[in-house]
């Protein structure tokens, strides 16, 4: 984890912007300045940085505050971003952060498919940060500003018809099961409300125990990064998150009271599987990678690359840590454009 200060110089020098652009697009540089810092790039940060500020939007205004009576109300208003930030900001000065984030996570999860799932990926990162090192006011503010995205673009999903047959075998047949949506068309929110049915795999309620659904969502998370390897053409940035937003619910496990861990899985697979059934393409290809190597020439590839979703799915392969792992991250190289 950098120690040099270069990611709290980043971070306070993001939190003048705001989580979104163009009202739907997700500012991505707080994820990524993190992955590069954790990768020991921090030295490439504020570069990097300087090539993606052109995406930057100024802090949204404030409507007016959150509190503990009110935030029923203003969950899920995407208006209220600002104020709710403002939220979690006095809640963690108030509080340990831990003492925080166990009392929301419960609130947030059944709506952590809003804003494409990247505010939980940002509170993944954030929590990271703060696990491996010192909690300071930057690392601190990270979280209330990835806390308070959530809570802005809090959006759950009706009950879903589990589809027989489906919750014995692994990730990787699980996700195979997946029935594509029929009509893949329109926006994220658009085609999330068509996915009417998944498989069982981590929805059953038998999974209780926390140690066997922290082993699931291992399980699912290199499910999901393999997959992009040879699925990932059918959307190249999208398909992302079906491995990065359930690997943002591991980062964050050692930081929650167990008796979260099984409910954190079973939303982790709806979101996996949702993105799965909403972009996968029809027929995979098989993918053979440029060469082989190491994890780090891996990750320099993706850092020289630039685009935020590269950098950040090569930080789950990397996670992961197998060959099949690092050639889905080299995969995602070649099918996204470069941030320039």
């Amino acid at each position: 984890m950098d120690t040099t200060g270069i990611l709290d110089e980043a971070l306070q020098r993001l939190h003048g912007s705001g989580p979104e652009r163009l009202g739907r697009l997700t500012n991505h540089a707080p994820m990524a300045v993190e992955a590069l810092s954790a990768r020991g790039q921090a030295g490439t940060v504020h570069r990097w940085l300087d090539l993606y500020a052109r995406k930057l939007e100024e802090f949204p205004s404030r409507v007016e505050p959150v509190t503990a009576t009110n935030w029923r109300a203003a969950l899920g208003d995407p208006r209220r971003a600002a104020d709710w930030i403002d939220h979690f900001e006095r809640e963690i000065a108030d509080r340990p952060w831990r003492d925080v984030l166990a009392q929301w996570w419960p609130r947030l999860l059944p709506g952590m498919y809003g804003g494409s799932t990247h505010p939980l990926i940002r509170v993944g990162h954030a929590v990271r940060t703060l696990l491996a090192g010192e909690g300071t006011a930057p690392r601190l503010a990270e979280l209330a500003h990835g806390l308070g995205y959530w809570a802005a673009r809090h959006h759950p999903i009706a009950d879903l018809a589990p589809l027989p047959g489906t919750g014995t075998g692994g990730a990787d047949a699980a996700l195979d099961a997946v029935p594509p949506l029929t009509e893949r068309h329109g926006t994220f929110p658009d085609r999330l409300g068509r996915v009417a049915s998944l498989p069982v795999w981590a929805a059953a309620a038998a999974v209780a125990d926390p140690d066997e659904a922290r082993l699931r969502l291992v399980e699912l998370v290199r499910a999901a990064t393999h997959r992009y390897a040879t699925h990932g053409h059918g959307e190249e940035i999208l398909l992302v998150h079906a491995a990065t937003a359930p690997n943002a619910v591991l980062r964050t496990l050692p930081a929650l009271p167990p008796a979260l861990w099984a409910p954190s899985l079973r939303a982790a697979w709806t979101a996996s599987a949702a993105v799965t059934a909403m972009y996968a393409p029809d027929t995979p290809v098989v993918y053979t990678p440029p060469g082989t190597f190491t994890a780090d020439e891996v990750f320099e590839r993706a850092r020289a690359h630039g685009d935020e979703h590269v950098i950040k799915l090569t930080d789950t392969a990397l996670d992961v840590g197998d060959g099949a792992a690092l050639a889905a991250a080299l995969r995602s190289v070649e099918l996204n454009e470069p941030l320039r």
